[in-house]
């Protein structure tokens, strides 16, 4: 990665020994040598505080502000870095110089999360996985921000952060809720989809590196003709898909909490560095236009029998970071950071996740985040009349003009890097995009999954579901009945399991005999 500085490659406890070397004069963050970081400046030994001692205040006023704001989705992540490499010719779709040629490399950042959770919390809960790639391009950066699950739960971007709230923690109890989670899922049923892929087994990855992953959104490829057709993303895992149950899943979140961040780190240490085929699927124009559903709803899939896998490159990891908080918790990922010849497609939850994407790192980390060395781009220059703020660094561009057009030089636009150009008309309201929501989920109940996954599916449901309130049961088992009568049958009948022995249970702790104090004289 030529242009960045790295931090050594020595881990900070397993890789040196006590004592190694001659170590560094230690000093405050002005670089001003320090006599003694053990001991506080007062009088005397047990005498007041000195508002003098800069050392001790710049040590505690760092302190209290070492934590930025957690990211409202995907807090909880693990981070690694390699090289993507080009397989295949796609160039007659796409003109984007990361695909210019057969061989060619590119550095690679890639963060994988659970969404819905804290910081803090598990690995092994059933959530969907972020899967966020960033290509440090000579064009710039190229960030694909997606999951590893290839639709989502909701069409309308209205309902992004309230399809989240639901998934959080109830703001009473501050608990997660299943009325809350099947409350919503149930009033939405486009969100079917989504929930029939999360409570199979894939819900519940077994790590980060053997699950696949999914642009999710579809994007416009224009080649060096001007010519466009639509894509998605897909990279495959070069490790095998393998997911765990949720009682394998419980046990280990018993033992290891972190299991998914430490399986990653220790297979690229050890030199198993994981690896995953990128390929697209591709629709032209003309056929987006005679789809029976609109294909930029991201609750529907492209079937891949109709739009085949077409193999592009493969990224490998061979990184783990050296400091997690400023290569992992600092690195940004951006649906709108789109490279010449990659441009949005009609999706509206794409084009409200190109404004809240920016807008929430603004707020985490500053207007200058793109200024961090691990968001910097390594193979381009940044040169723009953007200036001042928060944490600018470096020179700031000098003394450059900050305002365009100006007669005293600097960066000019080139109409080469035009977007392409197209055309829009329709009736502008608030439109309710309702359309058909279980064909799909249909298809992939009874064509994809095996008997043993629709079971499982059915009793992954059905545990989560019996903490909701009646009601809601019988909403959303009327919703899984429409996809296919055996879902809404499968679901029923391990609620009404569920229900009997939790009535066992009860009637035999009130059955059991109360022993009676006994005086002993």
């Amino acid at each position: 990665m030529a242009g960045r500085c790295f931090y050594s490659a020595h881990y900070q406890t397993t890789g040196q020994k006590a004592g190694d070397g001659q170590p560094e004069l230690l000093t405050t963050e002005s670089g001003i040598p320090i006599g003694d970081k053990t001991s506080s400046l007062t009088v005397g030994p047990r005498g007041p505080l000195l508002l003098q001692d800069s050392v001790f205040i710049e040590e505690m006023a760092h302190f209290v502000r070492e934590r930025i704001p957690e990211r409202v989705v995907h807090a909880r992540g693990a981070g690694a870095f390699g090289f993507f490499e080009v397989t295949h010719d796609i160039t007659k779709y796409c003109k984007a110089k990361v695909f210019e040629y057969v061989g060619k490399k590119t550095p690679v950042a890639v963060r994988f999360s659970t969404t819905t959770g804290e910081s803090g919390t598990s690995d092994l809960v059933r959530d969907p996985r972020g899967f966020a790639v960033k290509f440090y391009t000579e064009q710039g950066n190229w960030d694909i921000v997606g999951n590893n699950t290839p639709i989502f739960f909701i069409r309308d971007p209205i309902l992004v952060s309230v399809s989240s709230h639901a998934q959080k923690r109830n703001p009473q109890t501050h608990r997660k809720d299943p009325n809350m989670l099947w409350d919503f899922m149930s009033l939405r049923p486009e969100t079917l989809h989504e929930v029939t892929h999360l409570f199979t087994n894939r819900g519940i990855p077994d790590g980060h590196r053997h699950m696949d992953g999914f642009s999710n959104h579809a994007f416009k490829l224009v080649n060096a003709k001007g010519d466009g057709v639509y894509a998605k993303f897909h990279y495959k895992t070069n490790q095998g898909i393998k997911n765990l149950s949720r009682e394998a899943a419980r046990t280990l979140a018993g033992k290891n909490p972190d299991y998914a961040i430490k399986d990653l780190e220790e297979a690229i240490t050890r030199g198993d560095f994981p690896s995953w085929t990128l390929c697209i699927q591709v629709m032209t124009l003309d056929q987006a236009k005679k789809m029976p559903f609109n294909p930029f709803d991201i609750t529907k899939v492209w079937f891949h029998k109709e739009f085949p896998l077409i193999p592009v490159g493969t990224f490998t990891l061979n990184r783990n970071p050296v400091n997690y908080f400023a290569e992992v918790e600092q690195i940004i990922f951006s649906p709108n950071n789109m490279v010449p010849g990659i441009e949005p497609s009609p999706d509206k939850i794409l084009h409200s996740r190109m404004f809240s994407y920016p807008d929430a790192q603004r707020y985490r980390l500053g207007v200058n985040y793109a200024q961090i060395p691990v968001n910097t781009p390594i193979n381009s220059k940044v040169a723009n009349h953007q200036r001042d703020g928060h944490m600018a660094m470096g020179n700031n561009q000098g003394n450059a003009p900050n305002y365009y057009p100006n007669s005293f030089g600097g960066p000019q636009d080139s109409p080469e890097f035009l977007e392409s150009s197209f055309c829009v008309s329709g009736e502008v309201m608030r439109h309710d995009d309702s359309q058909d929501n279980v064909f799909q989920v249909r298809k992939f109940y009874l064509e994809v999954l095996s008997e043993d996954e629709r079971q499982e599916l059915c009793e992954n449901i059905a545990e989560s579901l019996s903490g909701a309130q009646l009601f809601i049961q019988k909403r959303a088992v009327k919703n899984f009945t429409d996809v296919h009568p055996d879902y809404g049958q499968r679901v029923m009948a391990e609620l009404d399991k569920l229900a009997a022995a939790k009535k066992a249970q009860e009637e035999q702790t009130y059955q059991r005999p109360v022993l009676q104090n006994v005086s002993v004289h």
